[in-house]
């Protein structure tokens, strides 16, 4: 299934206007998603299952530019969202491994906290959606 597909499944609201993902991910947000250069060096990236929810909202987090990170997608990590290993730990049982990545700018970041976001590991507004916002009190 397409990302665009399965963007619009999720925000019914996107079908009004032909948007793009690139678009779809602007409009839900308001801002555009940086990229991620290490996104087609690594396979983490295309792992179909998402993690457990951590928390309805973002997190803003200043990051070095062309330095590494591991964003934690099971949702487990005690030092979220970064990852510390915590899927590592073979009674959780934990399929979802971290996802790696690097900004080409110094600065502020949105990261997901959510772990639901299609743009991993930048927040795409995702987690404004009445599921996400039920599943956390």
């Amino acid at each position: 299934m397409s990302l665009l597909v399965r963007r619009i499944l999720r925000a019914p609201w996107l079908l009004k206007k032909h948007y793009s993902s690139e678009d779809a991910a602007t409009a839900a947000t308001g801002k555009t998603i940086p990229k991620n250069p290490l996104e087609d060096k690594q396979s983490a990236q295309l792992q179909k299952e998402n993690g457990a929810i951590f928390d309805k909202k973002p997190f803003k987090i200043h990051l070095e530019e062309n330095k590494n990170y591991s964003w934690c997608l099971c949702g487990k990590s005690k030092s979220q969202p970064l990852c510390d290993g915590m899927h590592k730990n073979e009674f959780l049982k934990i399929k979802q491994r971290p996802i790696k990545f690097r900004v080409e700018k110094t600065g502020d970041y949105w990261l997901c906290n959510c772990k639901q976001t299609t743009h991993r590991p930048f927040c795409d507004g995702t987690h404004k959606q009445p599921h996400i916002q039920a599943a956390v009190k």
